[in-house]
């Protein structure tokens, strides 16, 4: 588990396929030292599994459902994606629940300073920004005012929806430790809903099935 609150970013190095598998090669000085191999850690939002490991570099092999699902297998070398190891129990949880399990690839609308460029007050160094996102439609029904989302792997409050389009405050510390400040318009980003709000939202759904079987027909089928 962790909470989306990233450690650091890394360089994609490489992808390429190795035996009817893609594998990502990841340069990331300060965390790969700390992983042994087997270790799950995030990437981008995503819960991988590192192999090959040295001091500046992992690897990790994507299988189809993440290639399917994710935006890990359209990044180019260069490319940077945010880093967090699992939050070991019993520590504070910095952010909100995030598994890893991206539930679908969104796109970047805008990520635009809340101090216009074209202000005498713009300082890119200091200044608060507004993302927004595009939300593919299965994933829409658990975006909620001022609730959690994960994108790219960082926990983020959602300040508004607005049909397709879900718009989130980001701050300065945000802007610059992860890899939002790489990413332009059009740029697919992973997006993982709060699990609480899918939970909660499957218990609605059961409740309803429930109160809805329970008609005359049920009843009389069944020797009521």
């Amino acid at each position: 588990m962790f909470t989306g609150i990233i450690e650091q970013t890394g360089t994609l190095v490489s992808l390429a396929e190795r035996g009817g598998v893609r594998r990502i090669t990841v340069e990331a000085p300060g965390m790969a030292a700390r992983l042994r191999e087997g270790d799950s850690l995030g990437v981008s939002g995503v819960c991988l599994t590192a192999l090959d490991i040295d001091p500046a570099y992992f690897h990790a092999d994507l299988a189809q459902e993440t290639l399917d699902r994710t935006s890990l297998g359209s990044l180019a070398p260069g490319a940077k994606v945010n880093l967090e190891l699992p939050t070991a129990a019993g520590s504070p949880l910095g952010g909100h629940v995030v598994q890893g399990h991206v539930d679908g690839t969104g796109r970047l609308v805008a990520l635009e300073p809340v101090v216009p460029f074209s202000s005498p007050n713009f300082d890119r160094e200091t200044t608060d920004w507004t993302l927004k996102v595009r939300v593919p439609a299965h994933v829409r029904q658990w975006m909620v005012p001022k609730g959690s989302v994960a994108v790219e792997g960082i926990s983020l409050t959602i300040a508004s929806v607005d049909g397709e389009e879900i718009s989130i405050a980001i701050l300065p510390l945000t802007y610059w430790r992860t890899n939002l400040h790489s990413l332009a318009a059009g740029a697919p980003v992973n997006i993982e809903a709060d699990v609480l709000v899918k939970l909660a939202a499957m218990q609605m759904q059961n409740a309803k099935k429930s109160e809805f079987d329970l008609t005359a027909g049920w009843l009389t089928a069944n020797g009521y």
